[in-house]
């Protein structure tokens, strides 16, 4: 696959051959100087940006956003393919993407812009491989937030046995029947509407980007190794730790974009990090849940441009 024939615009995509996996992608304004990729959310994709690309493509910014491995049009490996799937593995993408995408174009750090999930990878990526990235927009962040360093000692025998429960649970687990289920009985619909605090901006468009890729055979092997990649990580790649990293050399800025109303990762959770980290920045946008980028466009794209501007003015 050539990457570098490519289509601009987010409705038109282009795909790109990494480790044997073909991975959708688009770009905005690609001869821009400003080098951006927007990371979705889980079971959101490239296009979930629609509203956010445009924006940043008028003010100098390249705008790539990229279907992270198992999500929207990009491949959808099984543990036979690829055994687990993580936010190491997703971060190794966005590494390769930048070196093989990017790097032919423009020499410049990168800054990186997610959505949940898509900020997990993120803070990932910052970690462990800073010298590529300049920036980091979060918006919110998931996983659980232990302030405490405390290790809890679990024998070998122990761990092992418990991973081999998860791995056997996930894999016996009927996720084919689930996600069928999900397609018919409306629950994807249900889902949107937890997530966003105006209903209205649940659109046809936005109900048909989260639920096609949900329909494609290969989808519920795909989950099954996200299920057992997920749960099976290491510490090292859980949040706290990423943060505590990231603190100690405090190289990569770091914003925090929380919805006030968000339902599935409440707002304390955000001021309980930028309360941790003084070094973190935390903006709270108000009546909005947890797709900011989504469902308050302008604001999402001004506080994050602002940010971006002002450091680089600095």
């Amino acid at each position: 696959m050539n990457p570098y024939s490519k289509k601009d615009n987010i409705n038109s995509p282009n795909y790109w051959n990494w480790n044997g996996f073909k991975i959708c992608w688009s770009v905005t304004g690609e001869d821009n100087e400003i080098p951006i990729i927007f990371l979705h959310g889980f079971g959101a994709n490239r296009k979930h940006w629609r509203n956010n690309l445009g924006y940043f493509a008028k003010r100098n910014c390249a705008s790539y956003s990229i279907d992270l491995l198992g999500f929207g049009d990009s491949d959808q490996p099984g543990i036979k393919q690829i055994e687990r799937l993580n936010n190491e593995i997703w971060c190794n993408q966005v590494k390769d993407f930048i070196a093989q995408v990017i790097r032919p174009k423009n020499s410049r750090k990168v800054i990186l812009i997610g959505n949940s999930l898509g900020s997990l990878v993120a803070l990932t990526c910052a970690v462990l491989f800073e010298d590529q990235i300049e920036k980091v927009i979060a918006s919110p962040l998931p996983d659980q937030i232990k302030l405490s360093k405390k290790k809890i000692i679990i024998s070998k025998f122990l761990k092992k046995s418990k991973d081999r429960f998860i791995k056997i649970f996930f894999i016996f687990f009927p996720l084919e029947i689930i996600l069928f289920l999900i397609t018919k009985l409306g629950v994807i619909k249900l889902g949107l509407h937890s997530a966003y605090s105006k209903k209205d901006n649940i659109d046809h468009e936005l109900v048909d980007l989260v639920t096609k890729p949900v329909l494609r055979r290969t989808s519920a092997r795909s989950l099954r190794a996200m299920c057992i990649g997920m749960t099976l990580r290491d510490e090292k790649l859980k949040a706290s730790y990423l943060l505590r990293k990231l603190s100690a050399s405090k190289k990569v800025p770091f914003l925090l974009i929380w919805g006030e109303k968000d339902n599935f990762i409440p707002l304390f959770v955000g001021k309980k990090i930028a309360n941790f980290h003084r070094w973190v920045k935390l903006k709270i946008v108000s009546n909005s849940g947890h797709c900011i980028h989504d469902e308050d466009p302008s604001v999402f794209n001004r506080i994050s441009y602002e940010w971006i501007r002002d450091l680089q003015t600095f």
